[in-house]
């Protein structure tokens, strides 16, 4: 995409200016988030209107201004080009996802892994989706394997969605979502014992639910997806870093598993890469 966004933008933009742009942008159904680097910002409009005039059924163009942060993981987005909008539909393996860019997290990177996961799940499977957003993981898989989901979500604004993203690829009778703290929601013994399948698609933090996740698995064995953030100098080391890592957070539990396969799902940032692990663990 840098390739063809530098191409549009030469003899508009400095050379020096077009060197420095970021290497990607992301397109969410009909709007774009591109981030600018601060000494070629002050060109912000300009590379808007151009993203806009050459990219078909392009109609917003957004900057993001921050990395992905807080308990929600957003990313404060301004508007600098086109119809000034924030919600989208997002089409995908399909299926299609009501998005509001600016008030629940959503990455189209994911998309690889999400068709990865959906196909390795038994249509038999009950899954739980830890942290599910506006439901993407949840609804690629019902609709693949028809399994049983349940979604958590603390984000209100997410949950809202992915019972509208549930609605309108016509899976109620497959996908449950619930609104609120995973920790405190799984509490409850109804979900204890319950899991085939569990989805940990928060790499900054799920390694500080493992104590609640792994309980809910069934006993006889159950498979955990635990995604990871990785800083490693270089990428051929990613994966056994990553496992490194999962090891050390398993060495004091009593019960068995087993690492059935680990791969890096993207670059995140120099030298930090996200990483998903597929284990299978019994606690009988």
């Amino acid at each position: 995409m840098s390739k063809y966004l530098k191409s549009l933008l030469r003899g508009i933009l400095p050379q020096n200016e077009l060197e420095m742009l970021y290497s990607s942008y992301d397109i969410i159904g009909d709007i774009a988030i591109i981030k600018i680097p601060e000494l070629v910002v002050h060109n912000k409009y300009v590379i808007g209107k151009t993203m806009l005039k050459n990219i078909k059924n392009l109609k917003t163009v957004l900057m993001q201004r921050n990395s992905v942060s807080g308990e929600y993981r957003l990313r404060e987005v301004e508007h600098i080009a086109g119809e000034e909008k924030y919600i989208t539909v997002y089409k995908e393996f399909g299926c299609k996802f009501l998005v509001n860019v600016a008030t629940s997290y959503f990455s189209p990177r994911l998309s690889t892994e999400r068709l990865r996961i959906a196909n390795i799940v038994d249509k038999n499977d009950i899954v739980l989706n830890m942290f599910a957003g506006v439901g993407t993981f949840s609804i690629v898989m019902a609709k693949k394997k028809s399994s049983k989901i349940f979604n958590v979500d603390s984000n209100l604004d997410a949950h809202i969605l992915s019972n509208l993203n549930t609605n309108l690829n016509g899976l109620k009778d497959r996908i449950v979502s619930l609104h609120g703290d995973a920790r405190k929601i799984l509490q409850s013994q109804e979900y204890k014992n319950k899991f085939d399948r569990i989805l940990l698609p928060l790499p900054e933090k799920a390694h500080e639910f493992l104590d609640i996740a792994v309980p809910c698995l069934k006993p006889s064995g159950g498979f955990l997806h635990f995604f990871s953030h990785i800083k490693s100098e270089t990428k051929k080391n990613v994966v056994s870093e990553s496992e490194k890592n999962i090891k050390r957070l398993f060495s004091k539990d009593d019960y068995d598993y087993q690492i059935t396969h680990t791969q890096v799902v993207r670059d995140v940032a120099p030298r930090i890469y996200q990483t998903v692990t597929d284990l299978f663990i019994m606690r009988e």
